[in-house]
C-alpha cells in the first residue's frame, strides 16, 4: 500500500465504523443539531473540528504506543486505577453497540425488505463472523467501502433539498424544536456528540494508528477521518433543515427525503444503512476481542463466534433498552478522553518550547 493511499484507508474505517444507524437515519442529526436550526451550522463546526483534532491524537497515541487495544493508551492517560474504570465502560459500549446494531440489522431488514426481524438479525451476525475471520487489512478495506457510497448519498440528499427546500432558511427555526435535543444547549450536544464519537471510535483508532506504518500516516488517517465526518455532518444538516417541516415529523427522515427524490434512491439508502450498521457492529466487536485475546488465535474465534451467539440473543430480549439508558455515559467517557489527549498536546507544544529557549 502506498503511502498515499493509507491515511485514506484509515480515514474511510473511522468513518464508517462512528456513522451508524442513528447517522444514516437522520435521527441524530435531528436530535444533536437540526433541531437548533440556524445555530445547528455553528453546532455542526464545532463538533466537526473536535473530531477531526482529538481523532488525530487519538490515532497518534495509538501509533507511539504501539496498542494492541485501546488498554495501553487509556493506562498512558489515566493509570491504572482510573484507568481500569474507563476501560470497563468502554468494554460494556463496545460489545452493548454491537448488539444495538443486530437488533437494528432486524428492524431494517423488516422496515425495508419484509424480512424478519430474526432472519435480518442472523444475516449481520453472520456477515460479521465472516469479516473478523479476515485479516486486519482486509477487516478495514471492509469498513472503508461503504463510505463513498454514504458520501454520495448524503450528497445527493442534500443537493435536492438545497434546490428544493419547502422552508426557507430565515424560517427554519419557526419549524424546530429544542426540547428534541439532549441539553437544549447547542454547544453542549455538539461536545457530547464528539465525545460519543471519539468514545465509539477510540479503541479501533488506537488500533488502526499502531497498525499504520509511521506516525505520518496515522496522523494523516485520524485527520482525514475527522474532514469527511464535519463535511457529511454539514450536508445532512442543511439538507434536513431545507425541509424541516417534513423532516422533523418523519421517523427515518433522510429515508423520506431520498424517496422524494426517487424510489431507487431510496432502495439505495436502505443498503446504505444495512452497511453502516455492518461496519458498527464490525467496529465495535473487533476491538472488543482484541481486548481479551490475540487476533486470530483459537480464543479469538471461540470469543468471536460465542460473543455474536450471545449477543445475537440479548438483541431479542431487553439487552437494547439498557445500553441506550446507559448511552450518554459513553460521551462523557468520550470527552474525558477528549480531554486527556489534549492536554498530552498541550505539555507536549510546551515541552517543545521549553527545550527551544
Amino acid at each position: 500500500m502506498s503511502s498515499q493511499q493509507e491515511p485514506l484507508k484509515i480515514g474511510f474505517a473511522y468513518v464508517g465504523v462512528v456513522l451508524g444507524a442513528g447517522f444514516s437515519t437522520g435521527q441524530e442529526m435531528l436530535q444533536f443539531f437540526t433541531n437548533y436550526g440556524t445555530m445547528s451550522y455553528w453546532a455542526v463546526i464545532l463538533s466537526g473540528l473536535v473530531i477531526m483534532f482529538i481523532g488525530r491524537q487519538a490515532s497518534k497515541l495509538g501509533n507511539r504506543l504501539e496498542a494492541e487495544s485501546h488498554l495501553e493508551p487509556i493506562n498512558e492517560m489515566f493509570g491504572e486505577r482510573l484507568g481500569k474504570i474507563i476501560d470497563y465502560i468502554l468494554i460494556f459500549f463496545l460489545y452493548g453497540v454491537m448488539v444495538i446494531m443486530l437488533a437494528g440489522a432486524g428492524s431494517a431488514f423488516y422496515e425495508s425488505f419484509g424480512i424478519p426481524s430474526w432472519l435480518g438479525s442472523l444475516i449481520l451476525a453472520v456477515a460479521v463472523f465472516i469479516t473478523l475471520n479476515l485479516s486486519f487489512n482486509k477487516i478495514l478495506v471492509a469498513l472503508g467501502a461503504v463510505t463513498p457510497f454514504l458520501i454520495a448519498f448524503v450528497m445527493i440528499i442534500a443537493a435536492y433539498s438545497f434546490l428544493n427546500p419547502s422552508v426557507p432558511f430565515s424560517e427554519a427555526n419557526t419549524y424546530t424544536d429544542v426540547a428534541k435535543s439532549p441539553s437544549g444547549v447547542w454547544w453542549w450536544d455538539a461536545l457530547t456528540y464528539s465525545g460519543i464519537v471519539l468514545a465509539m471510535a477510540f479503541s479501533l483508532l488506537s488500533i488502526m494508528g499502531s497498525q499504520a506504518s509511521g506516525m505520518k500516516a496515522a496522523r494523516k488517517g485520524g485527520l482525514f477521518g475527522g474532514i469527511m465526518l464535519l463535511i457529511l455532518l454539514i450536508l445532512l444538516n442543511g439538507g434536513l433543515l431545507a425541509r424541516i417541516d417534513v423532516t422533523n415529523a418523519a421517523e427515518i427522515p433522510s429515508l423520506i427525503l431520498a424517496r422524494e427524490i426517487h424510489p431507487i434512491l431510496g432502495l439505495g439508502l436502505s443498503l446504505v444503512m444495512l452497511l453502516v450498521i455492518y461496519n458498527t457492529a464490525v467496529g465495535m466487536l473487533y476491538p472488543f476481542l482484541t481486548r481479551f485475546s490475540d487476533p486470530y488465535t483459537k480464543r479469538y474465534r471461540i470469543l468471536l463466534g460465542g460473543g455474536l451467539v450471545i449477543g445475537y440473543f440479548l438483541s431479542l430480549v431487553g439487552f437494547v433498552g439498557l445500553v441506550n439508558f446507559f448511552y450518554p455515559i459513553l460521551g462523557y467517557v468520550g470527552l474525558l478522553l477528549g480531554a486527556a489527549l489534549t492536554v498530552r498536546w498541550l505539555r507536549s507544544k510546551f515541552a517543545v518550547k521549553q527545550t527551544a529557549q
